[in-house]
């Protein structure tokens, strides 16, 4: 059967894939503790649910405008205006089915074939993926885990060509957690006047640093009209299935991005906008607080057994070297599954061999019993 050579290239999302097999071990009676996947084991908070319900109630179950309803849009234009000290409004903002068609509505918008979209690894599992299916050609870049996985500007000169399109960028980072630095941000920037290409700046987890400050690259000199901002409501408001999400943008692009949804699929879940709408008002400061209680305990038990990590300043992930185990990432991944029942992810996913990514997304009795069967793995290894 003639299928799409491109999607078949695709391979599948590592994060899930090895969620599923954790998943069906479990349902075989065998005892697992996942840390694989980034969601919140918060629920989302009542307010937000509340609203929902009550748009239903109030019959508000028809279409919207694809690009959302303009009470969200507008909110949202004030929101990043505040934390970029930009000024946006209505017109520059799409309200998405997640952060993931945000991402990919952004990249058919601007990627025609050939096009280049640079991406610093370690990099999220669906970024290459959505560069591929939408006709361009992801250029992988380095980082080093000697320099905190930060952005090395002459490093991203030499990945620069005629046929670069735009560099996709995320900070906080999944899965390193690490929060790129404003010098980072201002070479980035530089880089992108100078060589006049976009940023696509994924930040949905802007709100989760629990040391230094985020910094909106939309916010430097000259980069409002070259920065296309992801978002979601996901991480920080618990709302991963609710999919809800967002691009802010320039308006020549953005209306591309409206064009792109209407004709995919029109509007998001109509209660949902208005449940995002609430999410505004809702302070999620003691969801903060336990994020930051329980990384702060994961890097006191990762010291102890004496592993290398870099300590995550934002997001819930730490990334954590096993090149001393003399296994691959993957048949690390594998040996704690099969013989301690940890499922992790393993740094390959993310492109970077040699590293295991765990997610602190989850309660601190699983954290707990989590890594005491890490420890037990790691001290009978070194004996």
């Amino acid at each position: 059967m003639n299928l799409s050579e491109k999607i078949k290239s695709v391979e599948q999302s590592i994060t899930l894939a090895l969620n599923a097999k954790a998943i069906e071990l479990e349902k075989k009676g065998e005892d697992i503790i996942k840390l694989t996947a980034g969601e919140p084991d918060f629920n989302t908070p009542k307010p937000i649910v509340e609203a929902a319900y009550e748009a239903l109630k109030a019959g508000k179950t028809k279409y919207t405008a694809s690009s959302g309803i303009i009470e969200l849009r507008d909110k949202i234009a004030k929101y990043i205006s505040k934390r970029t000290n930009n000024n946006y409004n209505s017109d520059n903002v799409v309200v998405t089915n997640g952060g993931k068609q945000a991402l990919f509505n952004v990249l058919m918008a601007i990627t025609n074939p050939g096009d280049e979209i640079l991406v610093l690894d370690p990099s999220w599992v669906s970024y290459e993926a959505q560069i591929i299916m939408t006709g361009g050609t992801p250029v992988h870049i380095p980082l080093d885990f000697e320099n905190g996985f930060q952005p090395d500007k002459k490093k991203i000169k030499r990945y620069i060509t005629p046929k670069t399109k735009a560099i996709l960028i995320n900070s906080p980072n999944n899965p390193t957690g690490m929060v790129y630095s404003k010098d980072a941000l201002q070479d980035i920037a530089d880089i992108a006047k100078e060589h006049e290409i976009f940023v696509i700046s994924d930040e949905v987890y802007e709100l989760l640093v629990y040391e230094g400050t985020h910094y909106s690259i939309s916010s430097f000199e000259g980069m409002k009209e070259r920065t296309i901002i992801i978002n979601a409501f996901s991480k920080t408001w618990a709302m991963t299935g609710w999919r809800i999400g967002y691009v802010v943008g320039p308006n020549e692009i953005i209306s591309q991005v409206g064009k792109i949804q209407s004709h995919s699929t029109s509007n998001v879940n109509t209660p949902t906008q208005y449940a995002a709408l609430k999410a505004f008002d809702v302070d999620v400061y003691p969801m903060f607080q336990e994020f930051k209680k329980r990384r702060d305990y994961v890097a006191k038990r990762l010291e102890k057994m004496n592993l290398k990590f870099i300590l995550p300043n934002g997001a819930f992930y730490f990334f954590i070297s096993v090149d001393e185990f003399g296994y691959s990432d993957k048949e690390f991944s594998e040996k704690l599954l099969s013989e301690v029942g940890l499922a992790v992810v393993p740094g390959s996913g993310f492109y970077k061999k040699g590293f295991i990514r765990i997610s602190f997304a989850t309660s601190q009795e699983n954290l707990e019993n989590a890594l005491d069967r890490l420890e037990k793995f790691v001290m009978n290894f070194r004996g």
